[in-house]
């Protein structure tokens, strides 16, 4: 496998949601795949608006960079090797809830970014969908 495929993407996208209804949190919820290009978005009914751009932000910033986006976030603080990087690309998203989806073999085939709760809340929920 290259890429995640929309089957794929659906059934990580129906994990998330478990998850979300399990510690009752309504989520935004994007995955992409390994070019970064949107495959799925589900948005929770009551998910806050402005966690949508958020949730696929997190995507795309945890496939950029191939690693989850709370590293991301550890790294771009002052000082930081990454500092200011949350400015390019357009914008990312450098704290928890952004992914990175690998298959069996390891390889990187997209990313999933969650919105909607606390940080913990969004890496957890974005941690329970795994190929």
């Amino acid at each position: 496998m290259s890429s995640i495929t929309l089957e794929q993407a659906e059934r990580l996208s129906q994990a998330a949601k478990a998850k979300a209804n399990e510690i009752g949190v309504p989520m935004n919820i994007a995955i992409v795949d390994e070019g970064a290009n949107l495959v799925s978005f589900h948005r929770m009914d009551n998910a806050w608006l402005g966690s949508v751009d958020i949730s696929i932000k997190k995507a795309k910033t945890a496939r950029f960079f191939d690693m989850n986006t709370g590293e991301i976030g550890k790294l771009s603080q002052p000082g930081g090797p990454l500092f200011g990087i949350e400015h390019s690309n357009g914008g990312l998203i450098t704290f928890p809830g952004g992914v990175v989806l690998k298959d069996a073999s390891g390889k990187i085939v997209g990313a999933i970014g969650v919105s909607g709760g606390s940080v913990e809340q969004d890496h957890e929920v974005a941690s329970a969908a795994q190929l």
